[in-house]
C-alpha cells in the first residue's frame, strides 16, 4: 500500500483507512471531523477542526488548494440590488471580468465601479495587463459594486429605497421635474405630541406621535375629504418599504397581446402555447393614482371656455396647458396647475364632440415649451341648461347613472398612452400617465362644476391593445372584445357581489366602466394665480369662427388699441395672441419670437421692450395700420421709413371684403360698401 499523500481519489470519497492507527477503528488518516480528506496534506488530520467548526462550503472558499483545477473559480459581487455570483477564470483579465459583471447587472460598461474593499479602495480598472490572479483575487471573494451615480468616497455602501427596483432593469430615462424632486423627499407625516396620550418627555416618541408612512391607508382614510387613492409616489415607498427594498418588485406594464418570437408553434389563430399567451386580467380598483388635484389658476381660464357653450348651446372640447407641482394636501402628491385652454378644430353640438385634424398641434406644443407649459390633460363640456331665467343646468353625472361614459374612458385612455408617464422604475421607461381628464357638468345645486378624472393603468392597456369596445345603448358599460381570427384577446374579468351577498367572478361582457375610473378633485386657488395677463378685451381665442370670433391681423389691431397699457408684457402676455403670432398665414414669427417667448416665461419687462424695437415687431405693426386702425404711439417703434408710414397709414382696408382702398375714399372700389 502506498504512501496516503498521494492517494488521489474523488474529493467526496473516503480515504481507505491506514493500519496501525489506534484510536476507532476504520477511521482513515488525514481526515477532518466532516469525514472528508483533504488532499495536498500528506495524509494528516486537519487540525483545529471540530464539530463546531467550519462545513465544506467554507473549507472550499477559504482554501485555494481544495478547488480542483477542473473548476472555474466564483466570485461574489455585492451591489446596492443585492450580490451576484460571477464565474472566472485565473488566467482571466479584469476588463473581460467587468465586462461580466455589467452583462449581468444590466449596467453599462462605464455605468459602474467595482472595488476589492467596502470602502471603496482598491478598484478593479479595465486594464487587459493584469489577470486576477495578479490582483490577488481568488474563488469565493467579495468584490463591492457601486453604480456611477453612488460613486464618491463613502465608508458605507449608500443605498436608497427607489434603487431596489433598478435590479428589474430599468432603462436611464430622464424623469419629470417633480418626480425627481418627489424622490428626494422624505414623506413622512409627523405629528406633534399628544398632552392627553403621550407618556414620554419632548424628545421621545411613541405609538401616538410616531412619524407616518405617506401610504398610511388610516391617516388617509380621515382626511377630509377622505382620500381614496394614495398618490404614486407614496405607493412606490410601500413597495421598496420593509427589508427587502422592493428588490423582487417591479412596475410593468400589462400587455394584452401574443408574445412575438414563439417559434415553437404556428402563429395565431393556428397555435398559441402558454409561453406566449397573454394572461387573463382581473379588474380590480387602483390604489394610487398619478395626478393628486387639478387646480385652474384662475375663473377667467375657464370662463372663456365655457363661453362658446354659453353662447351656442354646443358642447366644446380643448386641451389643459400647464404644469405640474407638489400638492401638499396630500404626501407625496402631484397637482395639475391649468394656465391655459387651447381648443383645436373641432365640430360641437348639442350632445356630440368630433376632432378635426389640428396642423399647428405641434407647433403649439413647441410654444408652451417654451413658455414653461406642457400639456397636462384635456377637457370637454357636457351641459344641457336647465332654467335659462335662473341659469341652472341639469344634474346628469351621479351614481345613478354615469361619471364617465365608455366613449370617454376610451378617449381618456387613448390620451393617456400618447402621453406616458417617464418613469425609471419600469423596464419600459414609462409607467401609467400623468394626463388628467377634466369635465365641465351639472352638480348637485344645478350649477356648473368641474369634475377630475384619469383611467386606471389597466383600461390604458386594453384602449392600447384594442380590447375594449363602448356600448351604443348603455354609456354607462363597456365590452371587452371576443377573439378573432385577426386578434387573440385575453379573458377580462371583474368582481362583484350577488343577490346573496356573495363575491363572485363575472366575465366582462358587458362591463361597468367604474372599475375603470380614478376620480380627482378639482380646484380653484383663494388667490388667484396668473402666468397670463386679463384683459377686458381679451385677444379671440382661436377656431371659433362659428360665433364669428376670427383671429386676424384686424382684431390684433382692435387688441392693440384697446390695450393702452405702459407696460408692453401685460399687453403681449397672452397666450391665444401669443399662438397667432406664430402661426398666422401672412407673418409667422415661429423663428423670431424666442426672446419674446423668454420675456413672458421669465416675467422680464427688459426683455419685452428688447423685443418690441425689432424689424419682426415694427412690421407687425404696419400690418394692423394697414386694416384702418391707428395705434397708439406707432411712430414711436416703426423700423419703416417716414413717407412709406404714412402712405400705408393713410389706406384702409375694406372690412367686408378686405381690399386695400385708397385713401380719400369713403366707399370700397370692390364693393362699394361704406367704409364704416
Amino acid at each position: 500500500m502506498g504512501r496516503p499523500g498521494g492517494w488521489a481519489p474523488d474529493l467526496l470519497s473516503p480515504a481507505p483507512p491506514v493500519p496501525g492507527r489506534r484510536g476507532r477503528p476504520g477511521r482513515p488518516r488525514g481526515v477532518g471531523c466532516a469525514g472528508l480528506s483533504i488532499p495536498g496534506r500528506g495524509g494528516r488530520a486537519w487540525r483545529g477542526c471540530s464539530s463546531s467548526g467550519p462545513g465544506l462550503r467554507s473549507l472550499l472558499a477559504s482554501c485555494p488548494s481544495v478547488l480542483p483545477p477542473s473548476v472555474a473559480p466564483i466570485i461574489r459581487v455585492q451591489s446596492p440590488d443585492g450580490v451576484k455570483r460571477i464565474t472566472a477564470t485565473k488566467r482571466e483579465t479584469a476588463a473581460t471580468f467587468l465586462k461580466k459583471v455589467a452583462k449581468e447587472f444590466g449596467f453599462q460598461n462605464n455605468g459602474f465601479s467595482v472595488y476589492i474593499n467596502r470602502n471603496k479602495t482598491g478598484e478593479i480598472t479595465a486594464s487587459s495587463n493584469k489577470s486576477l490572479n495578479l490582483l490577488k483575487i481568488k474563488h469565493g471573494d467579495l468584490l463591492f459594486l457601486f453604480p456611477s451615480s453612488l460613486a464618491g468616497p463613502s465608508s458605507e455602501m449608500e443605498t436608497s429605497s427607489p434603487l431596489g427596483l433598478k435590479a428589474c432593469g430599468a432603462p436611464n430615462v430622464v424623469e419629470d421635474e417633480i418626480d425627481q424632486y418627489l424622490s428626494r423627499q422624505d414623506g413622512k407625516i409627523y405629528r406633534s405630541r399628544d398632552p392627553q396620550l403621550c407618556r414620554h418627555g419632548p424628545l421621545g416618541k411613541c405609538v401616538h406621535c410616531v412619524p407616518l408612512e405617506p401610504f398610511d391607508e388610516d391617516y388617509l382614510n380621515h382626511l377630509e375629504p377622505p382620500v381614496k387613492h394614495m398618490s404614486f409616489h407614496a405607493y412606490i415607498r410601500k413597495l421598496t418599504g420593509g427589508a427587502d427594498k422592493g428588490k423582487f418588485v417591479a412596475l410593468e406594464n400589462i400587455s394584452c397581446k401574443i408574445k412575438s418570437g414563439c417559434e415553437g408553434h404556428l402563429p395565431w389563430p393556428n397555435g398559441i402555447c402558454t409561453k406566449c399567451q397573454p394572461s387573463a386580467i382581473t379588474l380590480n380598483r387602483q390604489k394610487y393614482r398619478h395626478v393628486d388635484n387639478i387646480m385652474f389658476e384662475n375663473h377667467t381660464v375657464a370662463d372663456r371656455f365655457l363661453d362658446f357653450w354659453r353662447k351656442t348651446g354646443n358642447q366644446h372640447f380643448g386641451y389643459l396647458y400647464g404644469r405640474y407641482t407638489e400638492h401638499k394636501d396630500i404626501p407625496l402628491g402631484i397637482r395639475a396647475e391649468v394656465a391655459a385652454i387651447y381648443e383645436p378644430p373641432q365640430i360641437g353640438t348639442q350632445n356630440s364632440l368630433e376632432l378635426l385634424e389640428d396642423p399647428k398641434a405641434e407647433v403649439v406644443d413647441e410654444i408652451a415649451a417654451k413658455l414653461g407649459l406642457r400639456k397636462v390633460g384635456w377637457i370637454f363640456t357636457d351641459l344641457v341648461s336647465e332654467d335659462t331665467r335662473k341659469g341652472t343646468v341639469r344634474y346628469s353625472r351621479n351614481k345613478d347613472t354615469y361619471f364617465l361614459s365608455s366613449e370617454e374612458c376610451i378617449t381618456a385612455g387613448d390620451f393617456q398612452n400618447k402621453h406616458p408617464n417617464i418613469c425609471r422604475l419600469s423596464p419600459d421607461g414609462h409607467f401609467g400617465s400623468k394626463f388628467v381628464t377634466a369635465v365641465a357638468t351639472g352638480g348637485p345645486d344645478n350649477q356648473v362644476h368641474f369634475e377630475g378624472y384619469q383611467v386606471s393603468n389597466q383600461c390604458m392597456a386594453l384602449v392600447r391593445d384594442e380590447c375594449l369596445l363602448p356600448c351604443k345603448d348603455a354609456p354607462e358599460l363597456g365590452y371587452a372584445k371576443e377573439s378573432s381570427s385577426e386578434q387573440y384577446v385575453p379573458d377580462v374579468f371583474y368582481k362583484d357581489i350577488d343577490k346573496f351577498g356573495n363575491e363572485i367572478t363575472q366575465l366582462a361582457r358587458p362591463l361597468p366602466v367604474e372599475y375603470l375610473i380614478i376620480d380627482i378633485t378639482t380646484t380653484f386657488p383663494k388667490d388667484p394665480v396668473y402666468t397670463f395677463s386679463i384683459s377686458q378685451n381679451p385677444f379671440p381665442i382661436e377656431n371659433r369662427d362659428v360665433l364669428g370670433e376670427t383671429q386676424d391681423f384686424h382684431s390684433l389691431a382692435t387688441y392693440l388699441s384697446q390695450n393702452t397699457s405702459s407696460v408692453f408684457l401685460d399687453t403681449i402676455s397672452d397666450f391665444h395672441l401669443l399662438l397667432f403670432l406664430v402661426t398666422n398665414d401672412v407673418m409667422p414669427l415661429q423663428d423670431s419670437i424666442s426672446l419674446l417667448l423668454e420675456a413672458v416665461r421669465t416675467r422680464n419687462e427688459e426683455l419685452a421692450q428688447t423685443w418690441k424695437k425689432s424689424e419682426q415687431w415694427a412690421t407687425i405693426e404696419q400690418l394692423c395700420s394697414t386694416v384702418g386702425v391707428q395705434l397708439p404711439g406707432l411712430h414711436d417703434y416703426g423700423a419703416v421709413g417716414g413717407s412709406a408710414h404714412a402712405t400705408s397709414a393713410a389706406m384702409w382696408a375694406c372690412q367686408h371684403c378686405t381690399f386695400m382702398n385708397q385713401p380719400g375714399t369713403g366707399h370700397c372700389e370692390m364693393c362699394s360698401l361704406p367704409r364704416t
